[in-house]
């Protein structure tokens, strides 16, 4: 591992600490600065309590994952059985496996009470993000989300519900002015149009934040639509996981075809202590791809972008991400 003077400016900017136990030794250890998810429910006071205690290494995001969507009822004082047949639909083969979710399930939240928390959560610490948010077309409904072994069922959450919520949670993203770390499976063409039509809606505010394709899944060819000159979306950055995108090979084309002022890093995972390795294993991945170098030690001083190593790379989109306001063509990378 580097030395701390390196470490210092590492942003692992998406993982979900709060999804195992933290010790408070491992917190205070942690040499870099962390985003950290919520996805559901229970944890956003998890993430609440961690950036409070941490404040200077932990930016605290708020938000409700694709995968509890389904958690979440359109309309309020709905009951729990009239909801989730309403939105899965079963069939007559599948009524055993439904009421058997069913009984595991909980009651549903309204959606106007998840954007009360949400807006109450993002106006109480001025650095949150949005995130997890999304879409996924892939996954299926476990019958019991609490188990050690999960058993998957048939059901998938429509895509129209799965949208309701997000462009709800991105909304009020945009009215807060905050930045969105976007979760997208299988939905590549979804996620376009999505962002073309938060475009179409929002103008020029929406380029006012800043949009992170998490563990980046899209193809080298979707992101270079996404990067096109002739395409809106200069506010949209990629970051990548081992966890995630280390699975595939794949990923290190989709490194080259990103421009070196969109991409970012991060762990994608849950025990704190591995968070940092994690970190810096897609940076040295990032480093060799990209043909930077990596740095040994750090100078404050303001160099040349001809001399910068893959950290203060980094760092200067990190903080281009922060900073949002896209309406222009202007860099961060005035800043040493």
């Amino acid at each position: 591992m580097p030395p701390p003077c390196i470490l210092r400016h590492i942003v692992d900017v998406h993982c979900h600490p709060t999804d195992s136990p933290i010790a408070p030794v491992a917190m205070d250890q942690l040499p870099i600065t962390i985003c950290a998810m919520s996805s559901r429910p229970s944890d956003q006071y998890l993430v609440r309590d961690l950036a409070s205690r941490y404040p200077e290494k932990v930016i605290p995001c708020f938000g409700y994952h694709p995968w509890f969507s389904h958690w979440i009822s359109l309309k309020p004082h709905v009951s729990k059985e009239e909801h989730y047949r309403r939105l899965f639909s079963p069939s007559k083969e599948r009524e055993d496996t439904f009421k058997t979710m069913l009984s595991h399930l909980p009651d549903p939240v309204s959606l106007q009470d998840v954007l009360l928390e949400l807006r109450q959560n993002l106006e109480g610490f001025p650095k949150a993000m949005l995130g997890e948010v999304g879409i996924d077309r892939a996954a299926r409904i476990p019958i019991d989300h609490s188990t050690s072994t999960v058993e998957l069922t048939p059901f998938t959450v429509p895509l129209e519900h799965q949208l309701a919520i997000l462009e709800a949670q991105m909304n009020m993203a945009v009215e807060l002015g905050r930045n969105i770390s976007l979760h997208s499976v299988k939905s590549h063409q979804a996620t376009l149009d999505l962002l073309n039509g938060m475009q179409e809606k929002h103008k020029a505010s929406w380029l006012r934040i800043s949009i992170d394709f998490h563990s980046c899944g899209v193809s080298t060819e979707t992101w270079k639509v996404l990067e096109a000159s002739s395409t809106p979306h200069r506010n949209v950055f990629m970051s990548l996981s081992t966890a995630i995108n280390g699975r595939s090979p794949s990923h290190r084309s989709l490194i080259a075809a990103c421009s070196s002022r969109r991409i970012l890093v991060e762990s994608d995972y849950h025990a704190i202590e591995e968070c940092t390795k994690r970190t810096w294993d897609m940076v040295l991945t990032v480093a060799e791809v990209k043909g930077w170098s990596v740095e040994t030690t750090w100078v404050d001083d303001d160099i040349g972008e001809e001399e910068w190593g893959v950290v203060r790379h980094l760092k200067n989109n990190w903080d281009e991400f922060q900073l949002g306001n896209h309406t222009s063509q202007r860099s961060a990378r005035c800043r040493p």
